[in-house]
């Protein structure tokens, strides 16, 4: 059992060595989770498209559900990435942005948020964004 114990700590150290939770220009990453805020609940969806290693833009969708009423959010998101800028693992990564958009109760919205990303694999980490309302889930780079 012993055995088995440090082949697969070997194994999770050397997976998680390759993983990147941001890798700049070109790179791209699907979040989707669970989304919180002060009246409900729903799902989220983002994609986020790295431009330079610190700046990426991307599009998602929210859907609320509160109260017998189903809103939802469509917008353009943008965010500042600072994991090299801070020297972080490169598996973590802290980027603070913004999302405008449609909102169907009253037509514009904007919500600014923090997120971490954390990656396990290569291709499979875990997200959360916290601001204006709160998610968490699963992000995946492809």
């Amino acid at each position: 059992m012993k055995n088995v114990l440090i082949i697969f700590s070997l194994f999770i150290i050397s997976v998680a060595g390759f993983t990147q939770s941001y890798d700049g220009k070109y790179d791209q990453k699907i979040n989707f989770g669970y989304e919180f805020y002060g009246e409900g609940s729903g799902i989220k969806a983002t994609y986020d498209y790295g431009l330079s290693n610190l700046f990426s833009v991307g599009a998602g969708f929210s859907y609320f559900l509160d109260d017998g009423e189903n809103d939802y959010f469509l917008f353009l998101r943008t965010s500042l990435h600072f994991g090299d800028l801070f020297d972080l693992p490169p598996q973590l990564d802290i980027y603070p942005g913004a999302e405008l958009g449609y909102l169907s109760r009253s037509d514009i919205a904007i919500n600014g948020f923090v997120g971490l990303r954390y990656f396990l694999t290569k291709k499979v980490g875990i997200y959360t964004e916290i601001g204006s309302t709160g998610s968490a889930g699963i992000s995946y780079t492809f």
